[in-house]
């Protein structure tokens, strides 16, 4: 299998095994008028397996959203065929507006222009919970 590096873009890389699929969803990749591979399970001599993401476009990625699924995931930004910088990510304290709560009592599920606020509340189980009515997410 071939994959033509990017010229202008992002990678995605370090992401575990089977949850490309979520990143792309939780980042609304789906939006981009551009090219994105997807590889899954591929061979990591440091994690075993892994998947990535490659971008076919300059984008404004959403660190928070990469923490909360992955806080493992590397961000290389390409610019002209080279990397031009790299990021790690890291398991957000706060979350806004990245998942919604699933208690039906919140307010937040009654007026709808409410962020939906987590804090991290158990780093070692990444526990975060509403700011609102306390529901761990």
């Amino acid at each position: 299998m071939k994959v033509d590096s990017i010229q202008n873009g992002i990678v995605l890389d370090h992401i575990s095994a089977g949850k490309a699929f979520q990143v792309y969803h939780d980042l609304e990749l789906d939006k981009l008028d551009c090219s994105i591979a997807i590889l899954q399970n591929v061979t990591s001599n440091k994690m075993g397996r892994k998947d990535i993401l490659k971008i076919d476009q300059e984008y404004d990625v959403n660190l928070d959203v990469l923490g909360y699924i992955d806080p493992d995931i590397t961000v290389s930004i390409i610019k002209d065929g080279q990397t031009i910088e790299k990021k790690k990510v890291a398991l957000p304290k706060k979350l806004i507006n990245v998942k919604k709560c699933k208690n039906p009592r919140c307010i937040t599920s009654v007026e709808t222009d409410i962020p939906q606020i987590f804090v991290l509340t158990d780093e070692k189980n990444r526990v975060y919970r509403c700011i609102y009515c306390e529901a761990d997410k």
